[in-house]
């Protein structure tokens, strides 16, 4: 195997992560599973990451307007190469899609921290709050970030800060508070 980052993930998957990460990473799997198929059925597609990569040289070239300008912009070349390339997908599909390849704004907005990153924030979090967390750990996290606990709060979005705050006072289970969180997130 050449892919650096596959090695690293099965790394991850079978060396490193527990059963609430295998749960997430599950979800993932399904939700990239579901994208590759509906991209699969569109047929003559170009690479979604390639495409938006172009559309957004594009836009910085061109665009000297506000960010909803840009978007409405994106969407409406996104919606135009679709119905050129696959005349076939229903509206449904091409809403699909162009969520998959821009996302409504309100995903966009819950952070610009990576999912993977909120959620490895919101498990140390919980390990900490709940007296788990051993203490090089803690350490590590205090040298790197001083004040690591409340850095970590302010950064969460305020729907995980609410999970998080149920979960710590037993308003919700452990499960519940987990497929939340992935919910939340998106992931």
């Amino acid at each position: 195997m050449s892919d650096q980052r596959l090695i690293q993930a099965l790394d991850y998957i079978l060396n490193h992560s527990d059963a609430a990460s295998i749960e997430v990473l599950a979800e993932a799997v399904i939700r990239r599973r579901r994208n590759i198929s509906l991209f699969n059925t569109v047929g003559n597609i170009p690479n979604p990451e390639k495409m938006a990569n172009e559309i957004s040289e594009k836009i910085n070239e061109s665009f000297g307007g506000g960010m909803e300008m840009m978007r409405k912009s994106v969407q409406e070349m996104i919606i135009k190469i679709l119905l050129e390339h696959a005349p076939e997908l229903t509206p449904k599909q091409v809403d699909e899609l162009c969520e998959a390849w821009l996302p409504s704004q309100a995903k966009s907005e819950k952070g610009d921290l990576p999912k993977e990153a909120l959620l490895s924030m919101i498990e140390q979090f919980i390990s900490f709050s709940n007296g788990t967390m051993n203490k090089s750990t803690d350490e590590s996290l205090r040298n790197e970030m001083g004040a690591w606990p409340q850095r970590y709060w302010g950064a969460f979005p305020p729907v995980i800060r609410q999970l998080i705050t149920d979960y710590l006072k037993d308003k919700i289970p452990e499960k519940d508070f987990r497929s939340k969180i992935v919910i939340a997130l998106g992931a």
